[in-house]
């Protein structure tokens, strides 16, 4: 398995559990809110992230809407996690 089909599966299966859900059920388009990630879940997923992958996520959970950190959907967080790993591979 490629390292970017590992981080593509691994943050997967953390959002598929805050959202309760069988990574299967989970698309690259998917939206947190559409799958019942709230706030607090994004917060969760976001440490669950960091953990996962020994990378620090530059997100404020205060103001998402801030550039740093792609939230739109699962496949562009997995972008932004991807960039980060290369990042500290470096």
């Amino acid at each position: 398995m490629q390292e970017t089909d590992f981080i593509a599966a691994r943050v997967t299966e953390i959002i598929a559990e805050q959202a309760m859900m069988e990574p299967s059920d989970i698309t690259d388009d998917s939206r947190l809110a559409d799958l019942g990630i709230d706030s607090l879940g994004l917060v969760e997923c976001i440490f669950g992230i960091e953990e996962a992958f020994g990378i620090s996520v530059p997100f404020n959970a205060n103001t998402p809407e801030q550039p740093g950190f792609d939230i739109s959907s699962v496949g562009a967080i997995i972008a932004e996690v991807e960039k980060l790993v290369a990042r500290q591979a470096a």
